[in-house]
C-alpha cells in the first residue's frame, strides 16, 4: 500500500456541552408564574392607571428575571467557549482562553480581560461540606467493610465543571479552527424591553 492510499483517521469529534444552573432554572420559573398571575390580575380587574403600572411593571420584571435567571448558559463546543450571560453573549474561541478560574464566582480570563460564567454559579457552602468530607477521607480506613474507602472524594459543583471545561480547553487551544478573537454581543431583545419598562414604570409613578 503506497503512501497515497493510506487515509490518516479523522480527527475525534466531542460532544458539545452545555452548563446551566438548575435552581436558578426552577427560580425564574416560579418567579414569572408569580409575577404573570400578579400582573395579569392587575390587568384584567384595575383601572386605566393600574393597568398601565402593571404592564410597565412587568416589561421591566420578566426580562429581569430572564435574563439573570433563565438565560445564562455556558456552551463548550471542540472550537469555542459560548458564554451567555444576563445581559451579554461572549464567544472565545479556546485558543484565545488564557484560563478558567474560580473563587467567589467561575470566570474565564483572555489576554483582553476575565468574563463572568454566571450559569455556573459557586457555592462557598457546598466547598465548605466537600472540605469536611475530605478531611474526614483523609484518615485511612479499611479496604472491606461498612468503613472501608468508597473512593476519591467528590469535588464542589463548580470546580468539577471547570475541570472539565479545562480539558476541551487543553485539547482544543492548539487547534487551527480554534484560534480567533472573543467576540461580544449584547442581548437588545433583553434590553429593549427593559428599557421601555423602566420609563414606563417611572413615569406611572410620578403620574
Amino acid at each position: 500500500m503506497t503512501s497515497q492510499d493510506r487515509t490518516s483517521p479523522p480527527p475525534q469529534q466531542y460532544a458539545e456541552r452545555s452548563y446551566r444552573s438548575p435552581a436558578a432554572l426552577v427560580g425564574g420559573a416560579l418567579l414569572l408564574l408569580l409575577g404573570l398571575w400578579l400582573g395579569g390580575d392587575a390587568l384584567l380587574r384595575g383601572d386605566v392607571h393600574t393597568k398601565l403600572t402593571a404592564l410597565s411593571a412587568l416589561l421591566l420584571g420578566v426580562p429581569l428575571v430572564v435574563a439573570f435567571t433563565l438565560r445564562p448558559l455556558v456552551r463548550a463546543g471542540e472550537d469555542r467557549l459560548t458564554v451567555r450571560n444576563p445581559f451579554r453573549t461572549i464567544t472565545l474561541p479556546w485558543g484565545a482562553v488564557e484560563d478558567l478560574r474560580a473563587a467567589f464566582s467561575a470566570e474565564v480570563f483572555t489576554s483582553g480581560g476575565k468574563y463572568q460564567l454566571w450559569a455556573i454559579p459557586v457555592s462557598l457552602r457546598q466547598r465548605k461540606k466537600v472540605s469536611r468530607q475530605a478531611a474526614r477521607g483523609s484518615a485511612p480506613r479499611p479496604r472491606f467493610g461498612l468503613d472501608a474507602d468508597a473512593g476519591p472524594v467528590p469535588r464542589a459543583m463548580a470546580d468539577q465543571t471547570l475541570d472539565e471545561l479545562r480539558e476541551i480547553k487543553e485539547r482544543a487551544t492548539h487547534r487551527e479552527s480554534a484560534q480567533g478573537e472573543p467576540a461580544v454581543r449584547w442581548s437588545y431583545a433583553v434590553l429593549a424591553p427593559l428599557v421601555v419598562g423602566a420609563v414606563g414604570l417611572a413615569v406611572m409613578v410620578a403620574v
